[in-house]
């Protein structure tokens, strides 16, 4: 086998996993971490051991599409029996780490009234002792926040848990990542390596640049009795090339949910990197890693949910990165984990971390962390950011999933920024209850109805049509639906022509067209050129 003439194929999935669950940015952060493990993967697999056949049921029924049942057949009951064993032998401290937490919360729900907590100290779990900080707010309520670099030097963060699994496909098709464990299946080589590890930007610079089998199969210790498989992921057939833009113009191009890669010959920037594989048939066209550029300048993260911090993308773009930007995080809190602490941790040595109003950015363009309000259900989370760029004279606003609660606040901001060329805004505006995504984190359940009035949702037409007023963009664009196909696993999503988020955003669309505003949804692919020059109005 010649060396150096292979190219990993564009259809090879490597998929991040944490103790065999998809990994997604709170299996990563410590404490989260733990309380995942514990209040998501472990009733998960225990409801499926109790009741197989109802999660197999579930599973196939649409309207319980991203629900907590495991996508398996009921024959798959020991494999996840041994999952979960594996589980508990191997966590026993993020296990007791995790019950400390919910014995801290009781504790200052009980004893912190107002005084001094000083004596407090001596009794906070053991395992957190030295890890925490004891405080209250203006108002006199109690709580804590952990020392979370710490949480990084200690057992608390489970590097062993990380690996890759690896194989090649032919539809968009898997599993949901929240509820759905990845077992044994014969096409499929699981990889124990760290994320962090070399080997995954040695086989991610192989999608462009031929290299050696032998060295990627070492690098990965790959087993003997897989290496007939492991072949199979390769071919000596270069792929197609990617030019370079170097027009006059900024060139956007839409990938797919909130994935937006702006270009112009001499910058790029790459907006909540979620990436398509291609080299299979499709009925959505889309791009794909194939259309982007050998260096991409600056990696800009909105907010930290699943479906805006892919690590399957971000990790096999890694080696091409300039510069990954993230949103601050709120300094310890239990439900809002340091970014650039997590990325630090798993490879990332180029991160910059701002704060709203704050810029990064050089020559012609300016990237700002502009607020982002909501979709968090109403918790203390500030990590999110939407981000106005400027390019030359041309500007544009990513919002995201931000829903314009309050519209004064964009009244405040217009003040700062003026007017945008181009707004581009989520409009997911039914969204899962508060439990879906931060349940694991909570120390006891939320009553249903106050749990159902606190949603995940983006911005409806009312809060959309506040931000066109206050912004007066000359184009529109609705993104971050979830819709493409390649995202189903991710977001769980599937639209019909009567889903409230399509009615809203149609809604939206029709009046800023009516307006004489450029308007559209935007779905699986589109290409826009800009004029750097173009000045909006002020």
């Amino acid at each position: 086998m010649k060396k150096n003439t292979w190219y990993a194929k564009p259809n090879l999935v490597v998929e991040p996993l944490f103790d065999r669950w998809y990994a997604w940015s709170h299996l990563i952060s410590p404490a989260t971490s733990a309380m995942n493990v514990v209040n998501r993967h472990l009733k998960i697999m225990d409801s499926y051991i109790q009741n197989p056949h109802i999660h197999a049921a579930a599973a196939k029924n649409p309207k319980m599409r991203g629900g907590p049942f495991v996508d398996l057949p009921v024959s798959r009951v020991e494999e996840v029996k041994a999952l979960r064993a594996a589980t508990v032998a191997e966590k026993d401290y993020h296990l007791r780490f995790a019950a400390a937490i919910v014995e801290l919360n009781q504790l200052l729900k009980t004893a912190a009234r107002g005084f001094s907590m000083d004596t407090l100290y001596s009794k906070v779990p053991e395992i957190l002792r030295g890890k925490v900080e004891l405080v209250y707010d203006l108002n006199n309520n109690p709580s804590f926040r952990f020392f979370e670099p710490l949480l990084y030097k200690n057992e608390c963060y489970h590097e062993a848990s990380q690996s890759l699994a690896l194989w090649i496909t032919n539809n968009d098709e898997r599993p949901f990542v929240l509820s759905t464990p990845r077992l044994d299946e014969p096409n499929v080589i699981h990889v124990e390596v760290p994320f962090k590890h070399p080997g995954i930007d040695m086989l991610s610079r192989m999608r462009r640049i031929p290299g050696d089998i032998e060295e990627i199969a070492q690098a990965f210790n790959i087993r003997e009795e897989d290496r007939a498989l492991f072949n199979t992921f390769f071919t000596q057939e270069p792929p197609v090339a990617y030019n370079r833009y170097e027009g006059d113009k900024i060139r956007m191009r839409y990938f797919g949910h909130a994935c937006i890669l702006v270009e112009t010959k001499e910058v790029s920037i790459l907006v909540d990197p979620v990436i398509s594989y291609h080299g299979y048939s499709t009925d959505v066209t889309r791009y794909s890693e194939a259309h982007l550029p050998d260096k991409i300048d600056y990696v800009i993260i909105t907010h930290n949910h699943q479906d805006h911090i892919l690590f399957e993308t971000l990790l096999s773009l890694r080696n091409r990165i300039g510069h990954i930007v993230v949103p601050r995080s709120g300094n310890g809190s239990m439900q809002d984990p340091g970014l650039k602490l997590m990325f630090n941790a798993i490879g990332f040595n180029n991160v910059l971390e701002i704060g709203e109003f704050e810029s990064v950015g050089s020559g012609i363009c300016q990237i700002t962390g502009i607020p982002f309000i909501g979709e968090h259900s109403d918790l203390d989370i500030r990590s999110k950011l939407c981000h106005h760029v400027r390019i030359g004279q041309y500007t544009l606003m990513f919002a995201a999933d931000s829903c314009n609660v309050e519209a004064k606040l964009y009244e405040e901001v217009f003040k700062v920024t003026g007017t945008v060329d181009s707004l581009f805004l989520g409009m997911e505006c039914d969204g899962a209850p508060l439990s879906w995504l931060y349940g694991p984190l909570l120390s006891e359940d939320m009553p249903r109805d106050m749990d159902n009035s606190r949603r995940l949702a983006g911005s409806n037409y009312e809060r959309g049509k506040a931000m066109v007023d206050v912004f007066k963009p000359k184009e529109l664009y609705v993104y971050a639906m979830g819709m493409e196909p390649w995202l189903e696993f991710i977001s769980s999503i599937k639209y019909t022509d009567e889903s409230n988020p399509i009615v809203q955003s149609n809604k939206l669309i029709n009046e800023c067209r009516q307006n004489n505003i450029i308007s559209e949804r935007l779905y699986g692919e589109k290409e826009l050129f800009y004029e750097i020059e173009a000045m909006a109005e002020l």
